[in-house]
């Protein structure tokens, strides 16, 4: 198989693996949400002013081009943009994997707390899709991170079940 073709396979598989990561990582952090203490989802609730990180970045992005968006509307385009990073974070890393050796035993376990870092921690309060981390409480991350954990642990477990 050509180097452009195997690309081209883990980018499809990648997808798929993303796919199934993203679908598991909501189930956690929903269950997690659900369960967390009151006062620690009100004062993130109040601090995200009723709306998610990706409902904010549909919102800036409807606006860029000159489109207003119902609140429906916005909430489904956030959801697409949810949907559109978790399957594009599984292409990347299933190119990665192969030409980093990513095929140690924890490699999804890095990514995921990589993944959680850069995008929760860092580009979401750069970007002002949300304020910045210490707004929110300790839950938030527990949370972000297990959740972006089982993301890594899933992306990666599927890549192997359909390598094999």
């Amino acid at each position: 198989m050509s180097e452009r073709q195997s690309i081209g396979a883990d980018l499809a598989k990648g997808a798929i693996a993303g796919a199934v990561a993203t679908w598991v990582m909501t189930k956690v952090t929903t269950a997690m949400y659900e369960r967390e203490d009151k006062n620690a989802r009100a004062r993130e609730d109040e601090v995200r002013g009723g709306q998610t990180a990706y409902g904010v970045a549909a919102e800036k992005t409807a606006r860029l081009a000159h489109v207003s968006l119902s609140d429906d509307t916005q909430q489904r385009a956030g959801t697409a943009i949810h949907w559109a990073l978790g399957i594009g974070a599984g292409a990347t890393y299933s190119v990665l994997r192969r030409r980093f050796d990513g095929s140690r035993k924890f490699a999804g376990l890095g990514f995921g707390t990589a993944f959680w870092l850069l995008l929760d921690e860092v580009a979401v309060p750069v970007l002002h899709l949300s304020p910045g981390p210490a707004a929110f409480p300790w839950q938030t991350h527990a949370r972000g991170l297990a959740g972006h954990l089982s993301f890594g642990v899933v992306v990666d477990t599927t890549l192997r079940v359909l390598d094999a």
